[in-house]
């Protein structure tokens, strides 16, 4: 087993390294490879244009969809774990939701009322990030409180479902009254994005995802326990409501990271859980968890392949390309859920 274990984990290492190459050589702007090269070996291309596209669009793009892979994967896998649902994933709780109505605040209401945040118009990107978050950790405080009254962790999965239906009510009402070009501005950034991240950007939400799955990998242990019940993890010596807490917050950060910097991307945590589980055969997290974190990363990276348009046309919206992969998944996992050994 340990040895499958290492193959697995060998042949994802390897498929990375194949789609960050890939990725850093196509794109919707036809570069030659031997240009491309010199860019990265710090030489410089007789096109300053492409320059700019490897070092300021491919290479931070790259960066972001292994952060935001990574961050949005682990998440769904410690709420799947956390709620003993394995359909459970990062906008079950409404944290997702939550970010959308703040920017949705931030670009349909304070904007148009031409106010300022940080010294910057509201609508600008300071006031978006500031937004998402602020959206995303009032849902994650509301869920955090309500965890103190509801012991049972399937309510508690119900709050968070409730929660996410007011908030989305709330951002249909602010659609309706705003104006043409800021539901235009708002649908925009709701498809989700690995483009909009600068270099000089990338440092802050590393500075938020990287200690946060830091954070995740040192509860393996209480994760493990779980997977026994809560009874007999009690009997171990784990807090269950306050290890609860903790998986909450961590994938609330991890959710809200991402989300203000590249918008809700969707079925990312849902589905890469599972296909880790798939290769291991395992619900083990001392496997599990890092496995997942890769298989995120190439899942990402996968989906910025996909969404190359040729001939210069562009960039398709992630959220464009996550359910046609996921959707297929989900059911096969749903029809083929008593043949499938973690599960049993």
């Amino acid at each position: 087993m340990r040895k499958r274990h290492a193959i697995i984990f060998a042949l994802c290492g390897v498929v990375l390294a194949v789609l960050i190459v890939a990725n850093l050589f196509i794109g919707s702007v036809d570069i030659p490879a031997s240009e491309v090269m010199r860019i990265l070996g710090g030489n410089g291309s007789s096109n300053e244009a492409w320059d700019y596209i490897i070092l300021e669009t491919r290479v931070p793009m790259i960066a972001t969809a292994l952060l935001a892979g990574a961050a949005l994967s682990l998440a769904g896998l410690l709420l799947q774990t956390a709620f003993n649902n394995p359909l459970a994933g990062p906008s079950i709780l409404g944290v997702s939701t939550g970010a959308s109505l703040g920017v949705a605040v931030v670009m349909l209401w304070l904007g148009a009322a031409g106010g300022t945040l940080f010294g910057q118009t509201v609508g600008g990107y300071l006031g978006v990030l500031a937004g998402a978050f602020v959206g995303a950790l009032t849902v994650l405080g509301t869920l955090l409180l309500f965890s103190f009254v509801v012991e049972s962790t399937t309510m508690l999965l119900i709050v968070g479902i409730l929660t996410g239906y007011i908030t989305s009510s709330l951002i249909s009402l602010l659609n309706f009254f705003s104006t043409q070009e800021g539901v235009h501005s708002y649908v925009i950034w709701g498809l989700g994005s690995f483009n909009g991240v600068t270099l000089e950007q990338l440092p802050y939400i590393s500075l938020v995802v990287i200690p946060a799955i830091l954070w995740a990998a040192l509860m393996v242990k209480p994760l493990n326990a779980l997977l026994l019940g809560a009874r007999y993890a009690a009997n171990l010596g784990i807090n269950v409501k306050s290890t609860r807490n903790k998986l909450l917050l961590i994938s609330g950060i991890l959710t809200a990271s991402v989300t203000a910097f590249c918008g809700p991307i969707g079925f990312l945590g849902l589905v890469v859980p599972h296909i880790a589980r798939l290769l291991l055969r395992t619900s083990n997290h001392n496997t599990l968890l890092p496995l997942t974190i890769l298989c995120g990363c190439c899942t990402s990276l996968v989906c910025t392949l996909i969404s190359v348009m040729p001939q210069e046309n562009g960039v398709l919206p992630i959220n464009a390309i996550t359910p046609i992969i996921g959707v297929p998944i989900i059911i096969y996992i749903i029809v083929n859920r008593r043949k499938i050994e973690y599960f049993n």
